[in-house]
């Protein structure tokens, strides 16, 4: 229980969680429970994690929500140096989730350029992005979206999938060969109390979502029906955050503590084990992770086999 704030949770073929840490880096739980903290070393600016990113050579991609924002690359000895501070010519804000995809594309989302960010805690308010670092650079893909958070393909790379916690939608985009996003399509349309942020797919092209406030975790078929897998909630807080959220006055206290609940804000969901079948949930505002069975398999990620020997770390 010595996490600090993992709202993103990886995990690897060998039993290791990776996690954000707001100490400034990445924990590692070995499948032993033992912690390695990667930290960075002097940044020469606030480094609070949200979304993390492993790549092949064990560094990491850190999504920044700091007041300086930015993508960050982070060496495990705690080196740390920008990976990218800008896109078109404007400077990027906190930034909310990074992914790597398995054609070694960089995928970033934003989820406002409003700043503090709480300002886009509204149902009127859209001004997400998804921004696409290749072999061209990088560059905003798509924009519109209703507070951008996690995006992960679908296990046959033709879609990309994308939360937007206050649009309260799970949507996807065609993903064209040069990484071009179109065809916009909504897959669900969650109702009160839901603010979908973590998701992942199994192997059965399911898709599973997490929403914070609620803590709530849904399966949703390929067929578009959607199941309750889990829900832990206070129902005298969630309704006080509804009503807040549809007045437009919703604010980080709202995301504060949850009275009663075990979890506390569930913001990231990723399988591990050795079959996969481990259920793991990242949150905003605990000190551990959680983590129960599923009967489905979960679709292997990028970083997948990217154990300790494979890097030499």
């Amino acid at each position: 229980k010595t996490l600090n704030r993992p709202e993103c949770v990886l995990c690897t073929s060998d039993g290791s969680r990776y996690t954000a840490d707001w100490r400034g880096g990445v924990c590692k739980t070995a499948a032993d429970g033992t912690e390695t903290l990667y930290l960075a070393n002097n940044p020469p600016v606030t480094i609070l994690p949200n979304g993390i990113a492993m790549l092949k050579d064990g560094s990491f991609l850190v999504a920044n929500i700091g007041d300086e924002g930015g993508i960050w690359q982070l060496q495990r000895n705690g080196d740390i140096e920008p990976f990218l501070l800008k896109v078109q010519g404007r400077t990027l804000p906190p930034c909310n989730f990074v992914m790597l995809d398995a054609l070694g594309r960089v995928w970033i989302t934003v989820s406002t350029w409003l700043q503090p960010r709480s300002k886009a805690y509204r149902p009127d308010v859209a001004d997400g992005f998804i921004v696409l670092v290749d072999k061209s650079g990088p560059r905003i893909v798509a924009k519109g979206l209703g507070y951008t958070n996690e995006a992960q393909f679908d296990p046959g790379m033709q879609w990309l999938y994308v939360n937007e916690t206050f649009g309260r939608r799970l949507s996807r985009f065609r993903v064209a060969p040069n990484g071009d996003l179109h065809s916009r399509e909504t897959v669900k349309e969650f109702s009160a109390g839901t603010y979908p942020d973590g998701l992942a797919f199994d192997q059965m092209g399911g898709v599973w979502v997490v929403s914070i406030v609620s803590n709530r975790v849904f399966r949703i078929f390929p067929g578009g029906s959607c199941e309750v897998i889990l829900e832990d909630s206070n129902t005298e807080h969630l309704e006080l955050t509804e009503q807040a959220f549809q007045n437009g006055v919703m604010n980080k206290t709202h995301l504060g503590q949850i009275k009663s609940s075990c979890l506390q804000n569930i913001s990231s969901i990723a399988f591990g084990g050795p079959d996969l079948r481990e259920v793991w949930l990242g949150c905003l505002l605990g000190n551990q992770l959680a983590v129960f069975n599923s009967p489905w398999a979960g679709a292997p990620p990028v970083h997948w086999n990217w154990n300790e020997p494979a890097f030499g770390s």
